[in-house]
Protein backbone atom coordinates (compact mmCIF):
# COMPACT_ATOMS: atom_id res chain seq x y z
CA UNK A 1 0.00 0.00 0.00
CA UNK A 2 1.30 3.31 -0.93
CA UNK A 3 2.36 5.84 1.63
CA UNK A 4 1.63 8.93 -0.77
CA UNK A 5 -1.10 10.96 0.51
CA UNK A 6 -4.54 10.66 -1.70
CA UNK A 7 -5.57 13.58 -3.58
CA UNK A 8 -6.78 16.33 -1.29
CA UNK A 9 -5.23 14.71 1.49
CA UNK A 10 -2.18 16.79 3.05
CA UNK A 11 0.60 15.10 4.52
CA UNK A 12 1.18 15.44 8.61
CA UNK A 13 3.77 17.40 9.28
CA UNK A 14 6.06 17.65 12.25
CA UNK A 15 5.70 19.28 14.80
CA UNK A 16 7.87 22.81 14.94
CA UNK A 17 10.47 23.78 17.94
CA UNK A 18 8.50 27.06 17.74
CA UNK A 19 4.84 25.32 17.73
CA UNK A 20 5.88 22.77 20.65
CA UNK A 21 7.15 25.70 23.03
CA UNK A 22 3.51 27.63 22.22
CA UNK A 23 2.21 24.26 22.90
CA UNK A 24 3.87 24.08 26.09
CA UNK A 25 3.13 27.76 27.06
CA UNK A 26 -0.61 27.38 26.46
CA UNK A 27 -0.53 24.30 28.81
CA UNK A 28 1.49 26.00 31.13
CA UNK A 29 -1.60 28.87 31.33
CA UNK A 30 -4.17 26.28 31.40
CA UNK A 31 -2.63 24.71 34.26
CA UNK A 32 -2.22 27.68 36.08
CA UNK A 33 -5.83 29.08 35.66
CA UNK A 34 -7.16 26.04 37.06
CA UNK A 35 -4.35 25.55 39.85
CA UNK A 36 -3.37 28.86 40.74
CA UNK A 37 -6.73 30.46 39.93
CA UNK A 38 -5.45 33.23 37.43
CA UNK A 39 -2.25 33.62 35.13
CA UNK A 40 1.36 34.56 36.89
CA UNK A 41 0.94 38.53 36.28
CA UNK A 42 3.04 40.13 39.34
CA UNK A 43 6.55 40.55 40.08
CA UNK A 44 8.18 40.55 43.44
CA UNK A 45 8.40 44.36 43.36
CA UNK A 46 4.25 44.05 42.05
CA UNK A 47 3.21 41.84 45.09
CA UNK A 48 5.13 43.71 47.25
CA UNK A 49 3.07 47.10 46.08
CA UNK A 50 -0.43 44.89 46.57
CA UNK A 51 0.34 43.53 50.32
CA UNK A 52 2.45 46.40 51.71
CA UNK A 53 4.69 43.73 52.86
CA UNK A 54 8.36 43.87 52.71
CA UNK A 55 10.46 41.86 50.17
CA UNK A 56 12.41 40.25 52.94
CA UNK A 57 8.75 39.20 54.37
CA UNK A 58 8.18 38.24 51.06
CA UNK A 59 11.03 36.28 50.53
CA UNK A 60 11.09 34.55 53.93
CA UNK A 61 7.48 33.18 53.46
CA UNK A 62 7.91 31.92 50.07
CA UNK A 63 11.32 30.48 51.16
CA UNK A 64 9.64 28.35 54.15
CA UNK A 65 6.67 27.76 51.87
CA UNK A 66 9.01 25.77 50.01
CA UNK A 67 8.92 27.24 46.75
CA UNK A 68 11.48 29.25 44.76
CA UNK A 69 11.72 32.90 43.63
CA UNK A 70 12.92 32.71 40.18
CA UNK A 71 13.63 36.10 39.98
CA UNK A 72 13.38 39.28 40.71
CA UNK A 73 11.90 40.75 37.70
CA UNK A 74 9.92 37.52 36.76
CA UNK A 75 5.99 37.47 36.87
CA UNK A 76 5.59 34.59 39.04
CA UNK A 77 2.67 35.48 41.21
CA UNK A 78 -0.84 35.76 41.41
CA UNK A 79 -3.55 38.24 42.70
CA UNK A 80 -4.27 35.11 45.05
CA UNK A 81 -0.59 34.70 46.02
CA UNK A 82 -0.84 38.60 47.01
CA UNK A 83 -4.62 37.70 48.78
CA UNK A 84 -3.14 34.54 51.09
CA UNK A 85 0.29 36.71 52.12
CA UNK A 86 -2.51 39.90 53.17
CA UNK A 87 -4.03 37.35 55.31
CA UNK A 88 -1.36 36.01 57.15
CA UNK A 89 0.20 39.00 57.69
CA UNK A 90 -3.10 40.60 59.12
CA UNK A 91 -3.30 36.94 61.45
CA UNK A 92 0.56 37.19 62.57
CA UNK A 93 -0.31 41.08 62.94
CA UNK A 94 -3.37 40.32 65.03
CA UNK A 95 -1.82 37.26 67.18
CA UNK A 96 1.36 39.00 67.70
CA UNK A 97 2.78 35.74 65.77
CA UNK A 98 7.31 35.72 66.76
CA UNK A 99 8.80 35.34 63.56
CA UNK A 100 9.74 31.51 64.51
CA UNK A 101 6.27 30.81 65.06
CA UNK A 102 4.88 32.51 61.88
CA UNK A 103 7.96 30.59 59.87
CA UNK A 104 6.62 27.28 61.78
CA UNK A 105 3.18 27.63 60.60
CA UNK A 106 3.68 28.34 57.05
CA UNK A 107 6.27 25.75 56.61
CA UNK A 108 3.55 23.13 58.40
CA UNK A 109 1.65 24.06 55.16
CA UNK A 110 4.73 24.11 52.70
CA UNK A 111 6.03 20.91 53.92
CA UNK A 112 2.89 18.50 54.20
CA UNK A 113 1.56 19.64 50.73
CA UNK A 114 4.53 19.22 49.07
CA UNK A 115 4.37 15.79 50.01
CA UNK A 116 0.71 15.50 50.22
CA UNK A 117 0.47 16.70 46.46
CA UNK A 118 3.39 14.30 45.25
CA UNK A 119 1.85 10.94 47.19
CA UNK A 120 -1.74 12.30 44.84
CA UNK A 121 0.69 12.87 41.75
CA UNK A 122 2.38 10.01 41.87
CA UNK A 123 -1.13 7.48 42.67
CA UNK A 124 -2.79 8.82 39.56
CA UNK A 125 0.01 8.21 37.05
CA UNK A 126 0.01 4.78 38.22
CA UNK A 127 -3.35 4.43 38.17
CA UNK A 128 -3.63 6.29 34.29
CA UNK A 129 -0.78 3.91 33.47
CA UNK A 130 -2.05 0.40 34.43
CA UNK A 131 -5.65 1.67 33.04
CA UNK A 132 -4.92 2.79 29.67
CA UNK A 133 -1.60 0.80 29.44
CA UNK A 134 0.83 3.41 29.36
CA UNK A 135 4.30 3.90 29.67
CA UNK A 136 5.53 6.59 32.62
CA UNK A 137 6.17 9.33 30.69
CA UNK A 138 3.16 9.02 28.49
CA UNK A 139 0.82 8.70 31.81
CA UNK A 140 2.33 11.68 33.28
CA UNK A 141 1.54 13.96 30.47
CA UNK A 142 -2.02 12.76 30.40
CA UNK A 143 -2.02 13.38 34.18
CA UNK A 144 -1.44 17.10 33.47
CA UNK A 145 -4.19 17.15 31.04
CA UNK A 146 -6.46 15.58 33.85
CA UNK A 147 -5.27 17.83 36.12
CA UNK A 148 -7.78 20.48 35.87
CA UNK A 149 -10.72 18.47 36.33
CA UNK A 150 -9.32 16.71 39.13
CA UNK A 151 -7.70 19.55 41.32
CA UNK A 152 -10.91 21.14 42.57
CA UNK A 153 -12.17 17.94 44.02
CA UNK A 154 -8.47 17.31 45.34
CA UNK A 155 -8.29 20.33 47.26
CA UNK A 156 -11.60 19.56 48.86
CA UNK A 157 -11.10 16.49 49.56
CA UNK A 158 -7.82 18.52 51.46
CA UNK A 159 -9.84 21.41 52.64
CA UNK A 160 -12.91 18.74 54.49
CA UNK A 161 -9.99 16.37 55.90
CA UNK A 162 -8.23 19.35 57.52
CA UNK A 163 -11.15 20.30 59.22
CA UNK A 164 -12.07 17.13 60.30
CA UNK A 165 -8.58 16.45 61.67
CA UNK A 166 -8.51 20.07 63.66
CA UNK A 167 -11.54 19.16 65.07
CA UNK A 168 -10.52 15.95 66.16
CA UNK A 169 -7.71 17.77 67.58
CA UNK A 170 -9.48 20.08 69.43
CA UNK A 171 -12.29 17.56 70.68
CA UNK A 172 -9.31 15.25 72.37
CA UNK A 173 -7.62 18.15 74.11
CA UNK A 174 -11.11 19.83 75.14
CA UNK A 175 -11.39 16.22 77.40
CA UNK A 176 -7.54 16.00 78.24
CA UNK A 177 -7.18 19.60 79.16
CA UNK A 178 -10.55 21.58 80.24
CA UNK A 179 -10.20 20.59 84.02
CA UNK A 180 -6.79 20.93 83.97
CA UNK A 181 -5.23 23.66 86.37
CA UNK A 182 -2.65 26.03 83.96
CA UNK A 183 0.61 26.70 84.90
CA UNK A 184 3.81 28.98 83.72
CA UNK A 185 6.26 26.79 83.29
CA UNK A 186 7.50 28.81 79.95
CA UNK A 187 8.61 25.49 78.41
CA UNK A 188 11.00 24.50 81.63
CA UNK A 189 10.69 20.97 83.67
CA UNK A 190 9.40 18.00 82.39
CA UNK A 191 7.86 17.30 78.80
CA UNK A 192 3.83 18.39 78.58
CA UNK A 193 1.92 15.37 76.84
CA UNK A 194 2.09 11.91 78.88
CA UNK A 195 1.30 9.26 75.48
CA UNK A 196 2.04 5.80 74.86
CA UNK A 197 4.53 5.90 72.26
CA UNK A 198 5.29 2.69 70.00
CA UNK A 199 6.98 1.51 66.87
CA UNK A 200 6.45 -1.03 64.02
CA UNK A 201 8.90 -2.55 62.24
CA UNK A 202 9.04 -4.69 59.09
CA UNK A 203 11.36 -7.27 59.86
CA UNK A 204 14.25 -8.03 57.18
CA UNK A 205 12.80 -5.01 54.79
CA UNK A 206 15.90 -4.62 53.08
CA UNK A 207 16.64 -8.06 52.11
CA UNK A 208 12.94 -9.44 51.32
CA UNK A 209 12.98 -5.98 48.83
CA UNK A 210 16.27 -6.23 47.46
CA UNK A 211 14.59 -8.11 44.33
CA UNK A 212 11.53 -6.57 44.02
CA UNK A 213 10.73 -4.29 40.77
CA UNK A 214 9.26 -0.50 41.08
CA UNK A 215 5.63 -1.74 40.87
CA UNK A 216 6.40 -4.61 43.54
CA UNK A 217 8.20 -2.33 45.59
CA UNK A 218 5.49 0.03 45.56
CA UNK A 219 2.85 -2.21 46.00
CA UNK A 220 4.64 -3.41 49.25
CA UNK A 221 5.26 0.05 51.29
CA UNK A 222 1.75 0.73 50.00
CA UNK A 223 0.48 -2.51 51.28
CA UNK A 224 2.10 -2.04 54.94
CA UNK A 225 1.73 1.86 55.43
CA UNK A 226 -2.32 1.59 54.51
CA UNK A 227 -2.74 -1.61 56.37
CA UNK A 228 -0.61 -0.62 59.63
CA UNK A 229 -3.11 2.88 59.41
CA UNK A 230 -5.90 0.87 59.62
CA UNK A 231 -4.98 -0.71 62.44
CA UNK A 232 -3.68 1.58 64.54
CA UNK A 233 -6.97 4.02 63.88
CA UNK A 234 -9.28 0.74 64.29
CA UNK A 235 -7.62 0.56 68.01
CA UNK A 236 -7.80 3.93 68.94
CA UNK A 237 -4.63 5.19 68.02
CA UNK A 238 -2.92 7.48 65.57
CA UNK A 239 -0.11 7.47 63.32
CA UNK A 240 2.72 10.41 63.56
CA UNK A 241 4.62 9.67 60.57
CA UNK A 242 6.16 6.28 58.48
CA UNK A 243 9.57 6.13 57.82
CA UNK A 244 9.63 3.56 54.60
CA UNK A 245 10.01 0.03 56.49
CA UNK A 246 8.30 1.39 60.12
CA UNK A 247 5.52 3.36 61.42
CA UNK A 248 5.64 5.43 64.46
CA UNK A 249 2.31 6.02 66.42
CA UNK A 250 0.81 6.96 69.56
CA UNK A 251 -2.32 6.48 71.75
CA UNK A 252 -3.69 8.88 75.04
CA UNK A 253 -3.65 6.41 77.63
CA UNK A 254 -1.77 3.19 77.94
CA UNK A 255 -4.17 0.17 77.65
CA UNK A 256 -5.00 1.69 74.23
CA UNK A 257 -0.98 2.22 73.60
CA UNK A 258 -1.19 -1.94 74.70
CA UNK A 259 -4.34 -2.51 71.57
CA UNK A 260 -2.61 -0.89 68.89
CA UNK A 261 0.55 -2.61 70.01
CA UNK A 262 -0.93 -6.07 69.75
CA UNK A 263 -2.95 -4.99 67.35
CA UNK A 264 0.35 -5.01 65.34
CA UNK A 265 1.93 -7.64 65.86
CA UNK A 266 -1.02 -10.23 64.98
CA UNK A 267 -1.66 -7.99 61.81
CA UNK A 268 -0.21 -10.23 59.75
CA UNK A 269 -2.36 -12.96 61.15
CA UNK A 270 -5.29 -11.56 61.20
CA UNK A 271 -5.19 -10.26 57.00
CA UNK A 272 -5.16 -6.75 58.20
CA UNK A 273 -1.28 -6.52 56.65
CA UNK A 274 -2.02 -8.01 53.16
CA UNK A 275 1.41 -9.53 51.69
CA UNK A 276 3.63 -7.71 54.35
CA UNK A 277 6.04 -10.04 56.44
CA UNK A 278 5.55 -9.78 60.45
CA UNK A 279 6.58 -6.92 62.14
CA UNK A 280 8.31 -6.18 65.36
CA UNK A 281 6.74 -4.08 67.74
CA UNK A 282 7.41 -1.49 71.10
CA UNK A 283 5.60 0.00 73.51
CA UNK A 284 6.42 2.64 75.86
CA UNK A 285 5.06 4.80 78.43
CA UNK A 286 6.32 8.58 78.84
CA UNK A 287 5.73 12.15 78.14
CA UNK A 288 6.97 13.97 75.07
CA UNK A 289 7.15 16.87 73.25
CA UNK A 290 5.01 17.20 69.92
CA UNK A 291 6.37 19.97 67.38
CA UNK A 292 6.48 19.66 63.74
CA UNK A 293 3.67 16.97 63.33
CA UNK A 294 6.46 14.53 65.28
CA UNK A 295 6.91 13.54 68.94
CA UNK A 296 10.46 13.93 70.40
CA UNK A 297 11.60 12.64 74.15
CA UNK A 298 13.47 9.87 75.66
CA UNK A 299 10.44 7.55 75.53
CA UNK A 300 10.63 7.87 71.79
CA UNK A 301 14.22 7.13 71.80
CA UNK A 302 13.53 3.89 74.10
CA UNK A 303 10.59 2.20 71.91
CA UNK A 304 12.64 3.00 69.10
CA UNK A 305 15.58 0.68 70.59
CA UNK A 306 12.99 -1.92 72.15
CA UNK A 307 11.54 -2.24 68.25
CA UNK A 308 15.33 -3.63 67.60
CA UNK A 309 15.05 -5.91 70.45
CA UNK A 310 11.82 -7.71 70.01
CA UNK A 311 11.70 -11.06 68.20
CA UNK A 312 9.03 -11.21 64.95
CA UNK A 313 5.63 -10.70 65.98
CA UNK A 314 6.09 -9.48 69.43
CA UNK A 315 5.54 -6.44 71.15
CA UNK A 316 8.35 -5.09 74.29
CA UNK A 317 8.07 -2.66 77.16
CA UNK A 318 10.12 -1.22 79.43
CA UNK A 319 9.64 -2.43 82.59
CA UNK A 320 8.05 1.23 83.79
CA UNK A 321 5.72 0.58 81.08
CA UNK A 322 4.68 -3.08 82.17
CA UNK A 323 4.27 -2.10 85.69
CA UNK A 324 1.50 0.20 84.34
CA UNK A 325 -0.44 -2.98 82.75
CA UNK A 326 0.20 -5.67 85.80
CA UNK A 327 -3.00 -5.04 86.83
CA UNK A 328 -5.16 -5.32 83.85
CA UNK A 329 -6.53 -8.52 83.26
CA UNK A 330 -6.43 -8.20 79.45
CA UNK A 331 -2.66 -8.60 79.12
CA UNK A 332 0.16 -11.34 80.47
CA UNK A 333 3.13 -9.97 80.46
CA UNK A 334 6.60 -12.55 80.85
CA UNK A 335 10.22 -11.14 81.75
CA UNK A 336 12.86 -11.36 79.39
CA UNK A 337 16.78 -11.72 79.99
CA UNK A 338 18.40 -8.35 80.89
CA UNK A 339 20.31 -7.11 77.44
CA UNK A 340 23.38 -4.91 76.83
CA UNK A 341 21.53 -2.06 74.59
CA UNK A 342 24.04 0.74 73.17
CA UNK A 343 22.99 3.85 74.35
CA UNK A 344 20.69 2.52 77.15
CA UNK A 345 23.32 0.06 79.03
CA UNK A 346 21.36 -3.02 80.83
CA UNK A 347 17.69 -3.17 79.72
CA UNK A 348 15.39 -5.74 81.05
CA UNK A 349 12.28 -5.82 78.66
CA UNK A 350 8.92 -7.53 79.21
CA UNK A 351 6.67 -9.28 76.29
CA UNK A 352 2.95 -8.04 75.92
CA UNK A 353 0.90 -11.14 74.93
CA UNK A 354 -3.41 -11.43 75.72
CA UNK A 355 -4.30 -12.86 78.81
CA UNK A 356 -5.27 -16.40 77.80
CA UNK A 357 -9.14 -16.71 78.56
CA UNK A 358 -10.72 -20.47 77.68
CA UNK A 359 -13.50 -20.91 75.41
CA UNK A 360 -16.44 -21.62 76.88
Amino acid sequence: MSDEPTPGQESPQPISERDADRIDADRGRALDEALLGGERSLTLDDLAAQTNLSHEFLRSYWQALGLPILGHDERSFTVDDAQALRDIAEVAGTEELSNRSLTSLVRSVGHTTERLALWQAEALVEHMAQRHELDDTSARLLLLDRLPSLAPVLEAQMVHAWRRQIAALAGRWAVEFSGARATDERGEGELPLPRAVGFADIVSFTTRTASLLSSELSDFVSDFEAGARDVITAAGGRVVKTVGDAVLFIADDVETGAEVALGLATAGHDGHLVNVPPVRVSLVWGRVLSRFGDVFGPSVNLASRLTAEAEPGTVLLDQATAALLAENSKFALTGKPSREVRGLGALAPVRLQRAFTPEG
